[in-house]
């Protein structure tokens, strides 16, 4: 049998235990869940009489004890009572029995075993000892109910007379101080120095005590004060309103009747206005409800209810007023004169959702304001980009803390007309969270069937949003829920030609910049040939952003001329340019500079205009497999086989020796590849880059493609022609080829386009393969 109390020396499976000092002479009642502790557990059990060492774990955040967490002394112990938890963890009652210094880890898996000297009490001075076990009974007799967890214990050791070790222990584990300050007293042998320890330690908590009590008193005292403050004060305010606050407040009250009534808001909106009147009224000044009650009646107060602005009524009008912000856009001036008309014929304000899509740049925001100006109305808009909150669209109701109402109904407030041009910009960029989704709150405000009884949580009450001529924005359609977009008409703006870009800036962007900067025109002159360089080789976008930015540039740099070399005037052509933007940022064609095999130019749609896309193409020795890089989505994954599929199946017809797909792995890259890239409309191009490579004919580099081809070889339509178009014209091709089915659609491509670009509708690959390949 094993005898732990009777070893000097031996070796037990060990437990660390956390944030807690064993003592002997105590019992020890812990939980253990961790597996390494729990297969120690079992092993004490089995071959060691119940005995193991308990480890102290120095710092308790960890996880998993380690040799170096643990420190160089514990307390052995045996297992008393062990009951085993539903969750599989133990109950255990310790009984600590002497002190131990670890010497070595025989060993940490599957458990602690460790190598240990027991610590005897060592007894010094025993007249020390007797004055210092003197000293701590009175303090234990005077000030236990304070400082000890446990105060009956010590009480009941001191009573029977127990060893002076025992006492030392009992009323060290008791005392009401961090378990990280009792480890010295497992780490130390000596009896009087442990009493020394305790008596340090029992005086220091002695004087935190009484500090905490001279703050608990100052605390109270000043409560105390405060509570007599606030009983004054409320004294004061009811002898306030009996000489004659009341009489104000009255008087308040019955201006915002006064309002109320000239307001002449729907009877059950009036309604309820004059009974959240009736309580501001009986509702002391000094109560919290008061305040919200008065800025809901404020807010009913300044919703216009019934005020209208005048529309535009001449065609002509509207019209030039359109065309003096905006250059093109034909189809979208003519959507909105539409509106006027039926609006004119009929004297209804039409119910029409506008959306208008297309890239960053391009004028969609100050498309709407120009609406608004074109119609005589009022404009409002509100930004919905990052709106993740239903609240933030249908309001907060009024029970909360610091409730607002939603952001339609600040726009309403702002508008202070029932009728205005309200923008919603951003529409595609709406989150949602666990909160809602905004989205579907916007589906009332988007409805014509609906708004005319939008519920705004604040407001409680249904508001007619009817008159309202929403106008959203969005970069990319795809990303607008199907059930909001169908609520919508929407109205495409695609990207920018040269030649209109031209026209805005001549028209538009140099005359605001000048404004602007304080500059006139006498002073600064920009021929269009510098203009036309800064399209091509300086700006590479959909919309003219960048360009108005480069604008401010040069005036900016031409004011510092004309105020630091003292000049009259700044003339910019395309041969100073330069000088004023340095070197060009964009090459003025991205085809490729020369024909290559393997290498054919697609042509691609993105939120931001359209753009083109070369897929190379290359094979080499292996066994048969198929290697796609360029970050490609699915669907272009999936063009990439069925292209490999058709040229397998073809290979006799296209002079390819069908051996080669046995023996060689073909690897198909779409530069650039740290650039998301997917979508349908990549398949003939990626077809005929595989047939040039395994054939080593050579593909013509002004030469551009699109559409998707189909096992049998069928070219597919596409979207995103008009985009396509431009980007292959700005890029430098001189011929695209495109599926027969998007002939329709070529009565969108700008004018310009179409006489310096030639394009071939196809219907298989085949056209394409015989006119690619030289």
């Amino acid at each position: 049998m094993y005898q732990a109390n009777v070893l000097t020396e031996g070796i037990l499976p060990s437990i660390a235990i956390r944030g807690i000092a064993p003592f002997p002479h105590t019992d020890l009642r812990i939980e253990v869940g961790r597996n390494v502790s729990k297969k120690a557990l079992l092993e004490a059990e089995k071959n060691y009489d119940s005995h193991l060492l308990l480890l102290i774990q120095e710092n308790p955040m960890h996880d998993t004890p380690t040799k170096s967490n643990v420190l160089n002394h514990g307390v052995i112990a045996r297992i008393g009572i062990k009951i085993k938890l539903p969750n599989g963890n133990y109950k255990v009652k310790f009984d600590p029995i002497v002190r131990a210094e670890l010497l070595q880890f025989q060993q940490t898996e599957p458990f602690f075993v460790t190598r240990f000297k027991t610590m005897p009490t060592v007894q010094d001075d025993i007249d020390q000892e007797l004055a210092l076990v003197r000293m701590l009974a009175k303090q234990v007799l005077d000030n236990g109910k304070s400082l000890l967890k446990n105060p009956k214990a010590s009480l009941e050791a001191i009573q029977n007379g127990v060893s002076s070790d025992k006492l030392c222990d009992v009323v060290a584990n008791s005392l009401k101080i961090a378990e990280t300050q009792k480890f010295k007293y497992v780490e130390t042998a000596s009896l009087n120095q442990r009493l020394t320890y305790l008596l340090e330690d029992i005086e220091k908590e002695k004087y935190m005590t009484q500090i905490e009590n001279q703050i608990n008193m100052t605390v109270k005292k000043n409560i105390d004060e405060n509570q007599k403050e606030y009983y004054l004060r409320e004294k004061m305010k009811a002898i306030q309103e009996e000489l004659g606050d009341k009489a104000k407040r009255e008087s308040d009250i019955e201006e915002l009747k006064d309002k109320i009534i000239a307001k002449k808001m729907p009877p059950h909106i009036e309604e309820k206005a004059l009974y959240e009147l009736s309580r501001y009224q009986t509702l002391p000044a000094s109560s919290g409800e008061s305040g919200v009650i008065r800025t809901y009646l404020d807010f009913i107060i300044e919703l216009p209810w019934h005020e209208v602005s005048i529309d535009e009524t001449d065609i002509s009008k509207a019209e030039d007023a359109l065309d003096s912000t905006h250059f093109g856009l034909e189809k979208v001036k003519e959507r909105i004169i539409e509106y006027l008309a039926v609006k004119i014929l009929t004297g209804k304000n039409p119910q029409t959702i506008l959306c208008l899509v297309g890239p960053p740049g391009v004028g969609k925001t100050s498309l709407a304001q120009s609406i608004a100006k074109a119609l005589g109305r009022n404009f409002v808009k509100q930004s919905l980009g990052g709106v993740k909150d239903e609240s933030e669209i249908r309001g907060h109701r009024r029970t909360y803390l610091g409730a607002l109402p939603g952001r339609i109904m600040q726009g309403m407030k702002k508008a202070k007309v029932v009728n205005p041009v309200f923008l919603l910009d951003e529409i595609d960029k709406l989150g949602f969270d666990y909160k809602g989704d905004p989205s579907a709150a916007l589906l009332e405000v988007l409805d014509p069937e609906q708004n005319a009884k939008f519920s705004d949580h604040y407001l409680e009450e249904q508001y007619d949003l009817s008159q309202v001529l929403f106008i959203a924005t969005a970069n990319y359609l795809g990303n607008i829920p199907a059930p909001l977009r169908d609520r919508m008409e929407i109205i495409e703006l695609s990207s920018y030609t040269e030649i209109e870009k031209l026209n805005i800036a001549k028209e538009h962007l140099i005359d605001k910049q000048l404004e602007t900067h304080g500059l006139t025109t006498d002073k600064f002159q920009i021929n269009d040939d510098a203009v036309m360089e800064m399209i091509r080789s300086y700006t590479r976008e959909a919309g003219v952003r960048q360009l108005d930015r480069l604008f401010g540039s040069l005036i900016r740099k031409s004011i510092k001329i004309i105020l630091g070399d003292k000049k009259d005037k700044v003339m910019i052509t395309a041969e100073n340019l330069n000088d004023f933007l340095g070197k060009p940022r964009f090459s003025n064609t991205k085809a490729e500079k020369d024909d290559q095999v393997g290498v054919v130019t697609g042509l691609a749609y993105t939120q931001f205009g359209g753009d083109t896309l070369p897929v190379e193409v290359t094979y080499y020795k292996g066994k048969g497999n198929l290697v796609l890089t360029g970050k490609l989505g699915d669907v272009m994954k999936e063009s990439a086989q069925a292209a490999l599929s058709y040229v397998k199946s073809n290979a006799d017809k296209l002079g390819i020796d069908i051996s080669i797909f046995h023996e060689n792995d073909i690897h198909i890259h779409v530069p650039e590849g740290a650039v998301p890239k997917d979508g349908p409309s990549a398949g003939v191009t990626i077809t005929t880059a595989i047939v040039s490579a395994l054939t080593n004919k050579k593909v013509d580099h002004f030469l551009g493609m699109t559409g998707e081809i189909t096992l049998r070889g069928r070219v597919l339509p596409i979207g995103g022609l008009k985009e396509k178009s431009i980007a292959a014209h700005r890029s430098g091709l001189k011929t695209i080829m495109i599926p027969f089915d998007n002939k329709k659609d070529l009565e969108d491509i700008p004018q310009d386009v179409k006489d310096h670009l030639e394009i071939i509708p196809v219907e298989t690959i085949d056209e394409i393969i015989t006119r690619a390949l030289k």
